[in-house]
């Protein structure tokens, strides 16, 4: 009996579809909005500590370190959350053939690239 089962499972050399590669993307931004919501809650306890910690963080906010770090967890956010408005539509039956799986997936990073920028856009 001869086994046809593929030998290399190595990730990095396997061509993944787009949906894949969008699926894979939203359990990322999982991750990183989880290390995102540590930090945002450092800040807030950071800005409640006191009057003097407060201020010292509103001069912080003008930093590009500061900001980079809001939009990248912002950037998560929007994809993590249109990602997931998908998988609500798929949940109604819409869109779960191959041809509708790919332009799920193309939705999500359009719409996700255009509302990242324009966040983007309003912190800087």
């Amino acid at each position: 009996m001869t086994d046809k089962r593929p030998v290399n499972l190595d990730i990095g050399t396997i061509d993944l579809p787009l949906p894949a590669l969008a699926s894979i993307t939203h359990r990322i931004t999982g991750v990183i909005l989880v290390a995102g919501a540590a930090v945002l809650l450092w800040l807030l306890d950071e800005s409640l500590a006191s009057e003097e910690s407060f201020n010292s963080l509103k001069a912080l906010c003008d930093s590009f370190l500061l900001k980079l770090v809001v939009w990248g967890v912002l950037s998560a956010l929007i994809y993590h959350s249109v990602a997931g408005i998908k998988h609500l539509i798929m949940d109604l039956g819409i869109g779960e053939t191959l041809e509708g799986g790919q332009t799920g997936a193309k939705l999500v990073l359009t719409v996700s690239a255009v509302l990242i920028i324009l966040a983007g856009a309003m912190i800087w």
